[in-house]
């Protein structure tokens, strides 16, 4: 992603000064010279895996010493160009950087492997075979014992309490929000017709998929608030933005600062607004904002004590030490995705504890999302670390316990 590529070249400076580092962050069509002329007589290439498929053959007709892939989760298609592109870049070693080495299936894992070390796991249909088949549909500890056994030698995992002893504690807490009687009434109007609607889908999962996926989305947003889906609906008091500014309020006067994210830019904007009422300074940041770096800077020089993010553009890829608390205004499908962007605030420099909140709309398909990402939690866990296989691709089932 664009914003790690930042990153890396603000760390590579700071650790690092006498390498020269080139920093790829455009195509050649707009920067004006060939990638062979921006890179020559550095020690190390900077890029994003977008630019990497973009202008796949001009990477490729470079000699390369070592590839490092970080946030290695953006690879984890093996069917995807992307993945292609780093597989051809022919490097003598490859290592693959991943706080989440699989987020939906142990298939995340094989396209990994395929990258950092070829060769062991060399085709999927075997894989599916010999481990990814006994293991997701029958649970088999005996087979998930080799899978871990086979994996160990090439995999070096190191948690920050490992890293930085001294890193200060981090207290989560699940916020529970009632909806106003206005608002839940409009949510269970729209659940009774996307159950019925979904339940009718259900036995053709394959090519329904996306509506279905639609369909829970919708839901999601109705969680927070109505004008998300229906841009002519009434004005009704939000009770989870309440929930936030009477915390922010008081947390800002007491001198803390918040980094708050959303799945959606369009509550994001609402929050925006009552922000904006409530006289609390705040910077904002999405996937369309352009000056990524000014706000990051005009956040961290301590104007406003409020960061806006979108969790896809700043769930990864930023230090933002200043903060010591963190909302998450609605829990996305995958927990990784989550973990990454609280981590924006506590990772090493940080020298205060962090409160996280994550606000739940209460008896809502919000409530349900959370267990899901326990099972997600599983996957990852008996895996990488020990314990018995539950599963971790969603289910039938799953989508029905969603929506009773």
């Amino acid at each position: 992603p664009a914003c790690v590529v930042v990153t890396w070249a603000f760390e590579a400076e700071r650790f690092a000064p006498k390498l020269k580092v080139a920093v790829i962050s455009a195509t050649e069509a707009r920067r004006g010279t060939s990638l062979a002329d921006e890179i020559a007589g550095a020690h190390v290439v900077v890029t994003s895996y977008t630019l990497l498929r973009l202008e796949e053959e001009q990477y490729l007709s470079q000699s390369w010493r070592g590839l490092v892939l970080d946030e290695a989760q953006f690879v984890k298609n093996h069917r995807s160009r992307t993945h292609q592109a780093a597989a051809r870049i022919g490097a003598p070693f490859t290592l693959a950087v991943t706080g989440t080495p699989l987020e939906n299936s142990l298939a995340d894992l094989w396209a990994i492997f395929t990258l950092a070390a070829p060769g062991l796991f060399p085709r999927m249909e075997t894989f599916t075979e010999r481990y990814r088949g006994p293991i997701e549909a029958d649970g088999d500890s005996a087979v998930l014992g080799r899978l871990r056994s086979r994996i160990r030698p090439f995999l070096l995992r190191r948690t920050k309490r490992q890293v930085v002893a001294e890193l200060p504690p981090k207290t989560e807490q699940v916020v529970r929000v009632e909806l106003t009687d206005a608002h839940r009434s409009v949510y269970e109007q729209h659940l009774t017709r996307e159950r019925v609607r979904v339940l009718g889908m259900l036995d053709d999962l394959a090519s329904n998929k996306v509506a279905i996926l639609s369909a829970l989305t919708r839901l999601r947003q109705l969680a927070l608030d109505p004008r998300l889906i229906e841009e002519a609906a009434p004005p009704t008091a939000s009770a989870k933005i309440d929930t936030l500014i009477e915390h922010l309020v008081e947390l800002v006067d007491e001198g803390h600062r918040a980094l708050v994210f959303s799945s959606f830019t369009g509550f994001l904007g609402l929050v925006r607004d009552a922000l904006e009422d409530a006289g609390v300074g705040h910077v904002y940041l999405d996937g369309r904002t352009r000056d990524r770096r000014g706000r990051i800077a005009e956040f961290r020089r301590g104007d406003d004590p409020v960061f806006l993010i979108s969790l896809k553009a700043g769930g990864v890829g930023l230090t933002l030490t200043e903060a010591d608390y963190v909302f998450v205004l609605d829990p996305w499908w995958n927990p990784a995705a989550e973990n990454q962007a609280i981590d924006r605030a506590h990772r090493i420099g940080q020298n205060r504890a962090v409160n996280v909140y994550r606000l739940v709309a209460a008896d809502t398909i919000e409530e349900k999302v959370v267990a899901l990402q326990q099972r997600k939690r599983e996957l990852f866990e008996t895996v990488v670390k020990s314990g018995e296989y539950r599963g971790g691709a969603i289910t039938v089932d799953d989508i029905r316990a969603l929506l009773e």
